[in-house]
């Protein structure tokens, strides 16, 4: 019987896509949901104020990284038009799974493959810096995301350029150049991208949840983290 992507990811072990010499001990779940961040004073706007907050919590879990995030319904993307305009409905479940570190820190291919493509998504609250990366195992074929790089990250790329596993591929951006957020890596695993290039939605509306949710695996079964 052919295996399905899930199945896939979960066979694959010791997979990285930031600084492999951190321990997965040594990361701790953060919540952003909005149930949560509304019982927050924190201003979810100033990317500098919301960088603090991350580093509060890595501190107080005595942690190098905070990750989370997928399926997450948020208030994190009201402030830009990307997410709610007067055509589409709001965007606010987010479709990724995130890992909060200083800007600066090295990421990496999770897997074998090639650069699909790259692009600068500059609206705020985008993505900033792009890549995206093309896998196949088994015959499958599917696509990583890596968001909210350094623009420095996109120089010397090429559309077919072959990465192996833990290749060092980019370097997460500082605001306002990622999308203006407190650094961090939007990771992504995408089955189909619907012919998109250099972009790919990581937040999705209520509606659209359950086609997100089967295109957008969650990314922890291939990451493992606990």
């Amino acid at each position: 019987m052919n295996k399905n992507l899930e199945e896939l990811l979960k066979e694959q072990q010791n997979i990285k896509v930031i600084d492999s010499s951190i321990d997965y001990k040594d990361y701790v779940a953060l919540d952003l949901s909005a149930t949560h961040t509304d019982q927050l004073d924190l201003n979810l706007t100033d990317a500098i104020v919301f960088e603090e907050f991350i580093e509060n919590h890595l501190s107080n879990n005595n942690a190098k990284v905070a990750f989370g995030g997928y399926l997450e319904t948020r208030n994190l993307y009201r402030r830009s038009e990307v997410f709610k305009n007067e055509i589409t409905d709001e965007r606010n479940i987010h479709i990724g799974l995130d890992l909060w570190i200083k800007a600066g820190t090295s990421v990496l291919a999770a897997l074998d493959g090639k650069i699909h493509s790259f692009q600068d998504n500059t609206a705020l609250g985008d993505y900033g810096p792009t890549i995206i990366l093309e896998h196949t195992i088994e015959n499958i074929t599917f696509y990583t995301l890596y968001g909210h790089l350094s623009s420095e990250s996109l120089k010397g790329k090429a559309v077919g350029q072959i990465v192996k596993k833990g290749n060092l591929i980019a370097f997460l951006g500082a605001p306002p150049i990622n999308g203006d957020y407190a650094p961090h890596l939007h990771f992504q695993i995408i089955k189909d991208l619907q012919e998109k290039s250099g972009d790919y939605p990581g937040v999705c509306s209520k509606k659209e949840v359950s086609f997100y949710t089967n295109n957008c695996t969650d990314p922890n079964f291939l990451l493992k983290i606990e």
